[in-house]
Formats: structure tokens, sequence, C-alpha cells
């Protein structure tokens, strides 16, 4: 209870040190970099299958298709 004591016998105290965390604060988010694609090297693997003679609308369809 201490503190609330103080604080109401030196209101201006607090408003300027809630002010001034305020802008420190703001100063902060200001000054933080941000990166919104960081760099991460995911391995990837990739798989390609190619069907030769099979027309386009064959592939759009594959139940049409007969083996």
């Amino acid at each position: 209870m201490w503190i609330v004591r103080l604080a109401l016998r030196r209101p201006y105290t607090f408003i300027v040190l809630a002010i001034l965390l305020f802008l420190i604060g703001l100063l902060a988010i200001m000054r933080t970099p941000t990166d919104i694609f960081p760099n991460i090297n995911i391995p990837v693997v990739s798989i390609v299958w190619s069907y030769n003679g099979v027309s386009a609308e064959d592939m759009a369809n594959p139940d049409h298709i007969e083996l």
C-alpha cells in the first residue's frame, strides 16, 4: 500500500513516469526489426512423374484412364 500513498502524494511524478514508459515502449517498437519471411532452410523433396502418351484431358480426369 505504500506505493498507493506515494502515488497520491506525488501524482505528477507518476504521470511523468507513465508518459516516459509509453514513449520508451513506442521507441522500442519502432526500432525493433521485424522480418515477415525469415530465411529458414527447410529440406524439400520434389518428385516428378511423367505419363508418356497421356493427354491433358486424361490427366485432368484420372478416373477415365484405362491402363
